[in-house]
Protein backbone atom coordinates (compact mmCIF):
# COMPACT_ATOMS: atom_id res chain seq x y z
CA UNK A 1 0.00 0.00 0.00
CA UNK A 2 1.03 3.33 -0.97
CA UNK A 3 2.10 6.41 1.28
CA UNK A 4 -0.90 8.22 0.02
CA UNK A 5 -0.12 12.44 -0.14
CA UNK A 6 -2.12 13.18 2.53
CA UNK A 7 -0.14 15.57 4.75
CA UNK A 8 3.11 17.66 4.38
CA UNK A 9 4.92 15.39 5.92
CA UNK A 10 4.51 12.94 3.24
CA UNK A 11 5.25 15.87 0.76
CA UNK A 12 8.17 16.43 2.13
CA UNK A 13 9.63 13.22 2.13
CA UNK A 14 8.66 13.04 -1.32
CA UNK A 15 10.31 16.46 -2.37
CA UNK A 16 13.20 15.77 -0.53
CA UNK A 17 13.76 11.92 -2.73
CA UNK A 18 13.08 13.75 -5.79
CA UNK A 19 16.31 16.68 -4.84
CA UNK A 20 18.51 13.72 -4.16
CA UNK A 21 17.24 12.08 -7.21
CA UNK A 22 17.41 14.83 -9.85
CA UNK A 23 19.86 17.60 -9.51
CA UNK A 24 16.87 19.62 -11.61
CA UNK A 25 14.50 19.05 -9.05
CA UNK A 26 17.29 19.78 -6.56
CA UNK A 27 17.11 22.86 -8.70
CA UNK A 28 13.91 24.19 -8.80
CA UNK A 29 13.62 23.57 -4.73
CA UNK A 30 16.32 25.59 -3.98
CA UNK A 31 13.93 28.38 -5.92
CA UNK A 32 11.40 28.16 -3.80
CA UNK A 33 9.17 25.76 -6.28
CA UNK A 34 7.03 24.54 -3.42
CA UNK A 35 3.79 22.72 -4.90
CA UNK A 36 0.85 22.45 -2.14
CA UNK A 37 -1.53 19.55 -1.19
CA UNK A 38 -4.60 19.96 -3.06
CA UNK A 39 -7.08 17.15 -3.04
CA UNK A 40 -10.63 16.26 -4.32
CA UNK A 41 -13.03 13.28 -2.73
CA UNK A 42 -12.30 9.96 -3.63
CA UNK A 43 -14.76 7.61 -4.95
CA UNK A 44 -17.26 8.02 -7.44
CA UNK A 45 -18.23 11.96 -6.86
CA UNK A 46 -14.02 12.74 -7.66
CA UNK A 47 -14.13 10.68 -10.53
CA UNK A 48 -17.26 12.16 -11.78
CA UNK A 49 -16.15 15.45 -11.40
CA UNK A 50 -12.93 15.51 -13.22
CA UNK A 51 -14.93 13.75 -16.10
CA UNK A 52 -17.14 16.56 -16.13
CA UNK A 53 -13.88 19.00 -16.18
CA UNK A 54 -12.38 17.18 -19.50
CA UNK A 55 -11.75 19.47 -22.53
CA UNK A 56 -13.52 22.68 -20.89
CA UNK A 57 -12.18 25.52 -18.71
CA UNK A 58 -11.86 25.85 -15.29
CA UNK A 59 -14.94 27.90 -14.48
CA UNK A 60 -17.47 26.40 -17.16
CA UNK A 61 -16.56 23.39 -15.16
CA UNK A 62 -17.59 24.48 -11.96
CA UNK A 63 -21.04 25.61 -12.82
CA UNK A 64 -21.49 22.63 -14.58
CA UNK A 65 -20.88 19.92 -11.34
CA UNK A 66 -22.82 22.58 -9.56
CA UNK A 67 -25.31 21.81 -11.86
CA UNK A 68 -25.07 18.69 -11.39
CA UNK A 69 -24.22 17.96 -7.72
CA UNK A 70 -27.36 19.58 -7.40
CA UNK A 71 -29.16 16.41 -8.28
CA UNK A 72 -26.94 14.27 -7.26
CA UNK A 73 -28.28 13.91 -3.71
CA UNK A 74 -26.17 11.39 -2.51
CA UNK A 75 -23.20 11.76 -5.03
CA UNK A 76 -23.12 7.68 -5.43
CA UNK A 77 -23.01 5.60 -8.72
CA UNK A 78 -26.43 4.60 -8.00
CA UNK A 79 -27.98 7.59 -7.63
CA UNK A 80 -26.27 8.85 -11.11
CA UNK A 81 -27.82 5.60 -12.55
CA UNK A 82 -31.46 6.67 -11.49
CA UNK A 83 -31.42 9.93 -13.06
CA UNK A 84 -32.21 10.53 -16.73
CA UNK A 85 -29.89 11.32 -19.49
CA UNK A 86 -32.60 14.26 -20.30
CA UNK A 87 -31.70 15.71 -16.67
CA UNK A 88 -28.48 15.39 -17.13
CA UNK A 89 -28.21 17.08 -20.12
CA UNK A 90 -30.19 19.94 -18.35
CA UNK A 91 -28.16 20.47 -15.82
CA UNK A 92 -25.10 20.92 -18.22
CA UNK A 93 -23.03 17.35 -19.10
CA UNK A 94 -22.57 16.74 -22.52
CA UNK A 95 -24.04 13.45 -24.45
CA UNK A 96 -20.38 12.05 -24.25
CA UNK A 97 -20.07 12.77 -20.64
CA UNK A 98 -23.03 11.58 -19.50
CA UNK A 99 -22.01 8.27 -21.35
CA UNK A 100 -18.66 8.56 -20.06
CA UNK A 101 -19.98 8.87 -16.12
CA UNK A 102 -23.24 5.92 -16.91
CA UNK A 103 -20.56 3.56 -18.05
CA UNK A 104 -18.40 4.30 -15.03
CA UNK A 105 -21.14 4.27 -12.61
CA UNK A 106 -22.14 0.96 -14.07
CA UNK A 107 -18.82 -0.49 -13.70
CA UNK A 108 -18.77 0.65 -10.13
CA UNK A 109 -21.99 -0.73 -9.31
CA UNK A 110 -21.54 -4.06 -10.48
CA UNK A 111 -17.86 -4.45 -9.21
CA UNK A 112 -15.51 -4.38 -12.30
CA UNK A 113 -14.08 -1.11 -11.17
CA UNK A 114 -13.17 -0.75 -7.32
CA UNK A 115 -12.64 3.05 -6.97
CA UNK A 116 -12.16 1.38 -2.74
CA UNK A 117 -8.86 -0.39 -3.34
CA UNK A 118 -6.94 1.38 -6.03
CA UNK A 119 -5.43 3.36 -3.50
CA UNK A 120 -3.97 -0.02 -2.29
CA UNK A 121 -2.45 -0.20 -5.84
CA UNK A 122 0.70 0.24 -7.39
CA UNK A 123 0.05 3.45 -9.67
CA UNK A 124 0.59 1.65 -12.91
CA UNK A 125 -2.00 -0.94 -12.13
CA UNK A 126 -4.17 1.23 -10.88
CA UNK A 127 -3.81 3.58 -13.74
CA UNK A 128 -4.70 0.20 -16.53
CA UNK A 129 -7.83 -0.21 -14.49
CA UNK A 130 -9.35 3.14 -15.08
CA UNK A 131 -8.45 3.62 -18.29
CA UNK A 132 -10.01 0.07 -19.12
CA UNK A 133 -13.31 1.57 -18.86
CA UNK A 134 -15.11 3.16 -22.07
CA UNK A 135 -14.44 6.85 -21.71
CA UNK A 136 -11.71 7.21 -19.26
CA UNK A 137 -8.73 8.16 -20.75
CA UNK A 138 -5.13 8.55 -19.35
CA UNK A 139 -5.23 12.24 -18.30
CA UNK A 140 -8.49 11.13 -16.66
CA UNK A 141 -7.33 8.25 -14.81
CA UNK A 142 -4.06 9.81 -13.65
CA UNK A 143 -5.52 13.28 -12.15
CA UNK A 144 -7.98 11.04 -10.23
CA UNK A 145 -5.27 8.65 -8.56
CA UNK A 146 -3.15 11.95 -7.73
CA UNK A 147 -6.21 14.93 -7.16
CA UNK A 148 -8.86 12.42 -5.30
CA UNK A 149 -6.53 9.65 -3.80
CA UNK A 150 -3.48 11.10 -3.70
CA UNK A 151 -1.31 8.51 -5.13
CA UNK A 152 2.59 9.56 -4.71
CA UNK A 153 3.83 7.56 -7.66
CA UNK A 154 0.78 8.66 -10.50
CA UNK A 155 1.49 10.64 -13.20
CA UNK A 156 -0.29 12.61 -15.54
CA UNK A 157 2.43 12.51 -18.79
CA UNK A 158 -0.02 13.59 -21.37
CA UNK A 159 -0.63 16.81 -19.37
CA UNK A 160 0.22 20.66 -21.67
CA UNK A 161 1.21 22.13 -18.57
CA UNK A 162 3.92 19.49 -17.04
CA UNK A 163 5.17 18.78 -20.83
CA UNK A 164 5.86 22.51 -21.19
CA UNK A 165 7.10 22.88 -17.64
CA UNK A 166 9.54 19.94 -17.86
CA UNK A 167 10.64 21.95 -21.69
CA UNK A 168 11.61 24.68 -19.38
CA UNK A 169 12.94 23.42 -16.61
CA UNK A 170 15.00 20.62 -18.21
CA UNK A 171 15.95 23.32 -20.91
CA UNK A 172 14.71 20.91 -23.93
CA UNK A 173 14.70 21.56 -27.48
CA UNK A 174 11.01 21.21 -28.02
CA UNK A 175 7.96 20.35 -25.37
CA UNK A 176 8.46 16.38 -24.76
CA UNK A 177 5.16 14.30 -25.53
CA UNK A 178 3.32 11.81 -23.09
CA UNK A 179 6.06 9.33 -24.10
CA UNK A 180 9.07 11.21 -23.67
CA UNK A 181 7.86 12.78 -20.22
CA UNK A 182 7.10 9.47 -18.70
CA UNK A 183 10.93 8.11 -19.85
CA UNK A 184 12.30 10.85 -17.52
CA UNK A 185 9.96 10.67 -15.04
CA UNK A 186 11.35 6.84 -14.15
CA UNK A 187 14.13 8.01 -12.48
CA UNK A 188 11.37 9.93 -10.37
CA UNK A 189 9.40 6.49 -9.07
CA UNK A 190 8.09 6.21 -6.34
CA UNK A 191 7.75 10.16 -5.94
CA UNK A 192 6.41 10.82 -9.71
CA UNK A 193 3.24 12.52 -7.92
CA UNK A 194 5.17 14.86 -6.35
CA UNK A 195 7.26 16.06 -8.92
CA UNK A 196 4.01 16.18 -11.23
CA UNK A 197 3.29 18.93 -8.56
CA UNK A 198 6.27 20.62 -8.60
CA UNK A 199 6.32 20.71 -12.51
CA UNK A 200 2.85 22.23 -12.04
CA UNK A 201 4.33 24.57 -9.54
CA UNK A 202 6.95 25.82 -11.61
CA UNK A 203 4.72 26.20 -14.70
CA UNK A 204 3.39 28.88 -13.09
CA UNK A 205 6.42 30.47 -11.95
CA UNK A 206 7.70 30.27 -15.27
CA UNK A 207 4.65 31.65 -16.98
CA UNK A 208 4.18 34.53 -14.91
CA UNK A 209 7.58 35.73 -15.57
CA UNK A 210 6.85 35.44 -19.32
CA UNK A 211 3.84 37.92 -18.55
CA UNK A 212 2.04 34.93 -20.12
CA UNK A 213 -1.37 34.22 -18.86
CA UNK A 214 -1.69 31.26 -16.84
CA UNK A 215 -4.81 28.76 -17.17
Amino acid sequence: MATLLETDAVLKRGLKALAKADPVMARLAAEGVVPQLRKRPPGFEGLAWIITGQQVSTASAAAIWGRVRAILEPPTAERFLSLSDEELRAAGLSAMKVRTIRVTATEIVEGRLPLDQLHELPADEAHNLLTRVKGIGPWTADIYLLFCLGHPDAFPGGDLAVQEAARIAYDLDKRPDAKALTALAEQWRPWRGVAAKVLWAYYRVAKAREGSPVT
